[in-house]
């Protein structure tokens, strides 16, 4: 064998070694998380944040993407408490079909910490946000805008999800303190762009010019709302208002073409809620529910949120 060839063998069997993966110390503290749906922008900026505590603390994440099918994620749950882990953390899909998840672990011993949003039973904590608190900041912002009269058409989330439920909640409260203004359609688009740039369209089509303001409970809906006006000609007469401020709605804030977005802070959601699951495995005090402020995002003051 000739010394190139030597030299290649070597190359490769060093490569081959850097790609084996170090087995886990059982030592080590470890999480399953089971997340809402990892193809969502905001999900994995919450990841993200999970990835960066975890290492900060030194434990160790068992990352599942549930897909938005809460029966995975139930099955997700049961995985982990076979994988005897020391904590769990959910990111449920469903409030009423995610909760079984949270019976099964409580039931088992195993403290599970929901994130960003909530089940039916009750978990050991809970961190995210006040998703009714998110409607009402954008429901104002529309309300200003439209000096208190206007027609605004409203885009769900998934029926049955907690955001879904307590923004349109926030935004139907809001609204009865509002004669001048009028929800003349609601309809879900699944939290999905595409989904939402189809209903907008259908909207237009049945309504014209009366739609006065748009309201997508998350900004993906918010952006695919955007995207059907422009292609009509028709935002320059239309209010368009999301939540959560992701890359693309901030980008769109600055650039003038979504008039605002709600800020919904993943990083401090996704950090805590590690935080928080390390704090109970550690027996050490935490707070059984952390709520963290929504924040209106506007072009005036859209440069303090969009990342360097």
């Amino acid at each position: 064998m000739n010394r190139t060839m030597v030299l290649l063998m070597g190359v490769l069997l060093c490569g081959c070694g850097k790609n084996e993966s170090a087995p886990p110390d059982k030592n080590q503290v470890a999480i399953g998380v089971s997340l809402m749906n990892l193809s969502s922008e905001f999900i994995v900026m919450v990841n993200q944040a999970m990835e960066a505590k975890a290492k900060e603390l030194g434990v160790r994440l068992v990352v599942n993407d549930a897909q938005r099918n809460a029966e995975r994620q139930v099955q997700q749950a049961e995985s982990f408490i076979a994988q005897k882990v020391d904590a769990i953390i959910l990111n449920p899909c469903e409030v009423e079909a995610s909760s079984p998840a949270v019976d099964k672990a409580l039931a088992a011993g195993i403290p599970i910490v929901n994130v960003n949003s909530e089940t039916k039973s009750s978990p050991t904590a809970f961190v995210g946000s006040r998703d009714e608190e998110s409607a009402r900041i954008a429901m104002e912002y529309i309300a200003t805008r439209l000096n208190g009269k206007g027609n605004i058409v409203m885009m769900h989330g998934f029926l049955g999800q907690a955001a879904q439920i307590k923004r349109e909640q926030g935004a139907r409260e809001f609204l009865a303190r509002q004669p001048g203004l009028k929800l003349i359609a609601d309809q879900t688009a699944e939290w999905d762009r595409a989904k939402a740039m189809s209903l907008m369209e259908n909207w237009i089509q049945s309504y014209g010019t009366n739609i006065n303001a748009v309201f997508a409970q998350n900004d993906e809906m918010g952006m695919g709302a955007l995207l059907a006006l422009e292609r009509a000609k028709m935002k320059d007469k239309v209010i368009v208002a999301s939540v959560d401020a992701i890359a693309d709605a901030l980008q769109a804030v600055k650039d003038g073409r979504l008039d605002a977005t709600v800020f919904q802070d993943a990083r401090a959601q996704g950090g805590m809620a590690v935080e928080t699951a390390v704090k109970i495995i550690r027996k050490q005090p935490f707070e059984k529910q952390v709520f963290i402020p929504f924040k209106l995002v506007t072009r005036e003051n859209v440069s303090q949120y969009l990342q360097p």
